[in-house]
């Protein structure tokens, strides 16, 4: 795998728990965090790893990360996967869980123009929060979002967001997590597309318990400059999807990762860098290049 070609022995044994340096720059920097998607409706898209939970802990757990990222049809299966007993026995926290097959599986959205389906995508998105909290974990917002257009201004579909976003973040206020909010590229949104229009939403709604997703595949399509959004976003960012600009692992597209993790650390940004990616050339590779990659830029 060419990509992999530049990462020198030297980093690879920075992996593993007897390693004194790990253990230092871990203590003070970001963590790494890998997907897992639990949803066939879903097959195909940007997660690593698929469908066994807990196969794809023990993996992340023999590569190091700090913690998975899961992707589940439904609340109940977050409650029923089993993870208050997987996570601890492996050693991994659980960094995320992703709402997205409320769209992909039930075609739920925040901003639909029928009320009904406003409130069942609202009471999706509150079960998730539920199921993630109880494991310490956030609930990610990202494609339940919608759009605007089919009977709906964009003026109204920003509105109904935002209600819908203060009432979230609320809610997650009770579990001690915030609520994450994830702008999309032009061709998964025509709502909130960019750091700054993000942070535009977060201002207005004056909501301290809701932070920003910085998506780099997102961003390599909207960004003039990636690492100055991420300087300008600061304080609103609590969650990064650590993807290169063609969705494939960290280091086989051409994103410059350097002034990107300087930028982040410049804003004393201290969450996951949560591999959301294709499983390409097949799961175990991209995780494995991901993590390769995460320890070169953490030990810079």
């Amino acid at each position: 795998m060419r990509c992999l070609a530049n990462l020198s022995i030297a980093r690879r044994r920075i992996r593993g728990s007897d390693n004194p340096f790990r253990t230092i720059y871990t203590l003070f920097s970001m963590k790494s965090a890998i997907t897992i998607s639990l949803v066939p409706e879903a097959r195909g898209g940007p997660f690593v790893f698929w469908d066994d939970l807990a196969a794809g802990c023990r993996q992340a757990k023999e590569l190091g990360f700090d913690a998975v990222e899961v992707f589940a049809p439904s609340p109940e299966a977050v409650v029923q996967s089993d993870l208050q007993r997987i996570l601890p026995g492996e050693g991994l926290a659980l960094a995320a869980v992703g709402t997205g097959a409320g769209w992909v599986k039930h075609k739920l959205t925040l901003t639909s123009d029928d009320q009904g389906t406003r409130v069942r995508a609202l009471e999706f998105v509150m079960r998730m929060i539920d199921a993630g909290g109880a494991l310490g974990a956030p609930a990610i917002i990202g494609s339940m979002q919608g759009r605007w257009g089919d009977g709906t201004s964009r003026e109204q579909a920003l509105a109904l967001l935002g209600d819908a976003v203060f009432a979230l973040g609320e809610h997650a206020r009770q579990y001690d997590v915030p609520l994450i909010y994830e702008p999309l590229n032009r061709y998964e949104t025509n709502l909130c597309n960019t750091v700054a229009a993000g942070c535009e939403l977060l201002n207005a709604l004056n909501e301290p318990n809701v932070v920003l997703l910085a998506d780099l595949f997102h961003m390599n399509i909207e960004e003039i400059d990636i690492a100055a959004a991420l300087r300008a976003g600061g304080r609103h960012i609590g969650h990064v999807h650590f993807v290169d600009s063609n969705r494939r692992p960290a280091g086989c597209g051409h994103l410059d990762y350097v002034p990107i993790v300087s930028a982040l650390r410049a804003t004393s940004y201290q969450g996951y860098l949560s591999a959301e990616c294709l499983p390409w050339p097949d799961s175990y590779t991209a995780a494995k290049q991901t993590i390769h990659w995460f320890d070169t830029l953490m030990a810079r």
